[in-house]
Order: C-alpha cells, then sequence, then structure tokens
C-alpha cells in the first residue's frame, strides 16, 4: 500500500522522496523510482485521488489552454486587441471571441469596447506552438474590470490564495467585504472601498511571502480582524 512522506503544507525540495508505492500515481513536479516518488522542484505538495504533484514556490506564468487570466489591453487592433498577461508570449482577443453583436470593423471604432489600458478577466481557448495565445471574454464571469486594485503575485502562489474550496479567498473577501477575482497568471483584481482594498491587498501580500508557511489562515484571519 502507498505512502505518503511529507505533508501538505511542507516544503519539498529536489530530490526528497515524497511519497512510496505503485499506488500513488507521479504528476508535475515528481517523477518515479522505482517504488519511490522523487520532487524535482522547491514547492509545496499537492495530493489529490492518490496522484502526488509538486507546486513550485515560485517561477513564471507557464499558460495553458483553459486558463482564467487577468490581463490589460495594450493595443486595438483592426481585428480585436492584444492583451498583455503577464507571458513571454504573445496573447490577442478578437472582436469574435468578445463581442456577440454583429460589428461592421470599417465603421465601429474598437476601443469603444475595449480601450487601452482596461482591464478584463478572460480565457484561453487557444496556444499555438508557437506560444502566441487567444483569449475570450465570452462565458462565465470573463468580463471587462471596472476600477479596482491589481495586485501581482507569483503565479505558483495562486492555489494557495484560493486555498481548499475556495477558502482562503472567501475569508479575505468576506472580512473586507471585497471582489476579489485571481486570475491564474498570479494577477489579483480587488474591488470595494478604497481603505478595504488595502487591507485585502495586504492579506494577499502576506500569502505571497509566507504562502509556504503553518498556521497562515489563522494568522490571516488575526490580521484582517473582524
Amino acid at each position: 500500500m502507498g505512502k505518503i512522506l511529507i505533508k501538505e503544507k511542507e516544503v519539498a525540495v529536489p530530490g526528497e522522496t515524497v511519497a512510496q508505492g505503485m499506488d500513488i500515481l507521479p504528476s508535475r513536479g515528481t517523477f518515479r523510482h522505482g517504488e519511490d516518488i522523487v520532487s524535482t522542484l522547491i514547492g509545496l505538495p499537492n495530493i489529490k485521488d492518490k496522484v502526488i504533484s509538486i507546486i513550485p514556490l515560485s517561477g513564471p506564468y507557464l499558460p495553458r489552454r483553459g486558463d482564467q487570466v487577468i490581463g490589460i489591453v495594450t493595443d486595438v487592433t483592426f481585428y480585436g486587441w492584444t492583451i498583455d498577461i503577464g507571458s513571454p508570449y504573445a496573447a490577442s482577443l478578437s472582436v469574435k471571441d468578445a463581442v456577440s453583436e454583429y460589428v461592421d470593423m470599417d465603421r465601429v471604432d474598437l476601443s469603444r469596447f475595449f480601450n487601452i489600458g482596461d482591464l478584463l478577466v478572460a480565457k484561453i481557448i487557444k496556444k499555438e506552438k508557437s506560444g502566441f495565445m487567444k483569449l475570450t471574454t465570452k462565458g462565465p464571469g470573463l468580463k471587462k474590470l471596472h476600477n479596482g486594485k491589481l495586485v501581482k503575485v507569483s503565479p505558483p502562489k495562486i492555489p494557495r490564495l484560493i486555498g481548499k474550496q475556495g477558502s482562503m479567498i472567501n475569508m479575505i473577501k468576506n472580512k473586507t467585504d471585497t471582489i476579489i477575482i485571481a486570475g491564474q497568471n498570479g494577477w489579483v483584481w480587488i474591488h470595494g472601498e478604497p481603505t478595504n482594498e488595502l487591507q485585502a491587498a495586504k492579506a494577499i501580500e502576506l500569502i505571497e511571502k509566507e504562502g509556504h508557511i503553518q498556521g497562515l489562515t489563522d494568522k490571516i484571519e488575526k490580521m484582517l480582524g473582524s
């Protein structure tokens, strides 16, 4: 019978055996060596349905199809918009993937929908071999973001910010009376009263700094108070 050798909030290091047994499956950040499953990263273990992976503590955003991301419009083109999502690869949003109504692109100024500097939450629907990505804002929760505060954290810390079944992010939302949307690219949008936005941002920054430390939930709860 398989055995997990590391607790979920302990930090794994490269070369460390984190599990043993053939009925436990290695995933991202691990490999099998005989009966052992060994970490290849510095990070936190994620264990689900007898599959173990390592979430790195730091690193660049590696986009994947289906990811929900927050981006900023950097250019308005004839066919749509260029979006910065904090990736080394370019991302674009076409008119057909953003607007439901018919748009005569010879006559309509596309900046009426999204303009340079606008924030939006979108989904990656296609990633080319070159790394170029196509986005959509059609779907539940996908939209332009108005006002608010943008905070950037290391993408690997997003699962820690969200917590199990949304426990961490929901606690911050409730205690600060804010709306928070976290993109898998590490960009987090906060909307509420200015003082509440600042309080939520400080909690998120603490998660960025101490996401690997045990007792973080209690520390965040104490910091935010009642």
